[in-house]
Formats: structure tokens, C-alpha cells, sequence
């Protein structure tokens, strides 16, 4: 780093200390600033429960870093990763992971490419639902991995399908064990779905990753909820753990219905006469019809 730079994207080191901001270095090799690095998110666990959402537009990043979220998750698709990099812009001081898709990795050299295709357009980590086996591999190639346990849907053939997980001692041995297999594959989280809230707290004492809740209660070391149920986003049903802030899908609706009174009454306006009006148009100059006409007559 030159001594003239100030490393953190523009922004001057003591600003950046001020607003509690960490100047960072991405793996992609872009200078930034973010809350939170690896090393911060470990440090708070058992001292504070962090809040994290995932956000799936650039104005719902931007209210989400504006509010104070702690952490974002951001859906990251290599076929087209301008989706993820414009939330990476829109919430800069972030910590974010880009969760990167099942099938996209088949062997673990796969799982680094796609980690570091990741990591090259912002990402701080990357969240994943594969094995031990590849997470060991990405984390090995300096990719922090937070994996997934408990519930996971596009697994959940093995365990049900999409229900709670745990319920029994032998289940709830399982989960357990595959967490710590992430542990010693080298996550620094996991992201535990749907199991009891007494088992995830128990699970969170005897565990080094993070623990990141969803609808497993308040015994992890996040509470993680997507922004759609926040903030109200679509109408009911709604899954059980989640809560809505927000109604959001309401204004959304009331929006609709203003965009079809408005094109029924522009209709009805042209059929009746009524649009355009004296103030819409331009109206010709004197003589300029008469003057255009004759023109026209003309002979050649």
C-alpha cells in the first residue's frame, strides 16, 4: 500500500475510525471500508446478538446498512453477478457474504472458483450449503465459508422435507455433528434453520463458528431474517419464524391500483377527446398551414 493512500476506497483513515468503520483489503484486492471484519464477528460471539438480513434489491441494502444491520447475506449468481455487485455498492460499509449457489460448484477447485468469482466483486465471506469437503477447500484457499445446517431446503429430502429438524436425540446429534464438521472443515459460521431454540442454544456453547438463527430461536449468535418478511414484502402465508415490520406488499398493491386508474383514464381521456388538450400541443404559427398547403400545390 503506497503511504499516500488512504486504503479504504477515499474515505481518510481517521474518518473511517470515526463513524467505527475498519479499513479493509477485500481478497478480490479492492480497498474499502466495512463494521465488521472476520476476526470482529468472532469476537462477539457470546457477548452480543448481531442482527442480519438479506436484502434483494439496492434500495432494500441501502435502508438495511442506513438502519444498522450488522450483516448481510446477498444472493450471488455467476451468471449474472451485477446483481450482487450492485448491493455490494449500494450498502459499502457492510459486512456482507454472497451465497453462492449448490449446484454451481461440483468438486472442490469448483467451489474455490466460485468462491473467488465471489470475492473478486466485494464479498467479505461466502455462505454455502455444500460439504465439509469443499467448504475445507475454499476456506484453505483463504475464503471465509459460512455453511448452512439444520434445515436445508435443497437437501431437505434427507431429513423430511421442509420441517423442522432436531426433534430427536438422534437428530438432534446429527445436526451437531454437522456443524462441528464445518467447524473443522474451517467455517468461521453456519447458518442453523429450523431446529428447536433450547438445542441451537446448547449447540452455540460447545461450538466455535457463529451461529446465525434462522427459525431456530434466540440461542444462536445472530438473528438472520430475509428482508422480504421484514418488511412485509408479499402477503400472507407467512413462515412461522418470521415476523412482518412492515406491510409493505399493502402500499405495493395500492401502487398497482393507482397504475391501472391511470392508464383507464388516459384512455378514456383520448377516446373522449379530452387529451391531448390546447396545453399539451404546439400550435402552428400563423400562415404556417396556409403557407405549407400552397407549397404542396406547387408544380414542379
Amino acid at each position: 500500500m503506497s503511504s499516500h493512500s488512504t486504503g479504504d476506497g477515499g474515505i481518510p483513515p481517521r474518518d473511517a475510525a470515526a463513524k467505527g468503520l475498519k479499513r479493509v483489503m477485500t481478497l478480490g484486492g479492492a480497498y474499502g471500508t466495512r463494521n465488521y471484519t472476520v476476526k470482529d464477528l468472532r469476537d462477539q460471539k457470546g457477548k452480543r446478538v448481531l442482527v442480519e438480513t438479506l436484502p434483494f434489491s439496492v434500495d432494500e441494502a441501502v435502508a438495511a446498512e442506513e438502519a444498522g444491520i450488522d450483516t448481510m447475506k446477498v444472493r450471488f449468481d455467476p451468471k449474472q453477478p451485477e446483481s450482487a455487485a450492485a448491493i455490494r455498492r449500494a450498502a459499502p460499509n457492510t459486512f456482507m457474504a454472497f451465497s453462492v449457489p449448490l449446484l454451481g460448484a461440483a468438486s472442490p477447485e469448483e467451489a474455490v472458483r466460485l468462491g473467488y468469482d465471489a470475492m473478486a466483486i466485494g464479498a467479505d465471506a461466502i455462505m454455502c450449503q455444500w460439504s465439509p469437503r469443499f467448504v475445507e477447500a475454499a476456506a484453505e484457499a483463504g475464503i471465509p465459508v459460512q455453511g448452512h445446517a439444520g434445515l436445508v431446503p435443497r437437501k431437505s429430502t434427507w431429513t423430511g422435507g421442509l420441517k423442522a429438524v432436531g426433534k430427536t436425540v438422534e437428530e438432534a446429534t446429527w445436526v451437531f455433528e454437522e456443524i462441528k464438521a464445518l467447524e473443522n472443515a474451517g467455517a468461521y459460521a453456519v447458518e442453523v434453520e429450523v431446529i428447536p431454540e433450547e438445542l441451537l442454544a446448547e449447540i452455540s456453547k460447545r461450538t466455535t463458528l457463529l451461529t446465525s438463527s434462522i427459525g431456530a430461536g434466540s440461542g444462536g449468535d445472530i438473528q438472520f431474517l430475509f428482508a422480504e418478511d421484514i418488511l412485509g414484502n408479499n402477503p400472507p402465508p407467512y413462515p412461522r419464524h418470521s415476523k412482518q415490520y412492515r406491510q409493505i406488499h399493502r402500499k405495493m398493491a395500492e401502487i398497482q391500483r393507482e397504475r391501472v386508474a391511470g392508464f383507464k383514464e388516459f384512455i378514456g381521456d383520448v377516446q373522449d377527446g379530452q387529451f391531448p388538450a390546447p396545453e399539451h400541443v404546439v400550435k402552428a404559427p400563423d400562415g404556417l398551414i396556409s403557407g405549407f398547403l400552397a407549397a404542396l400545390d406547387e408544380p414542379d
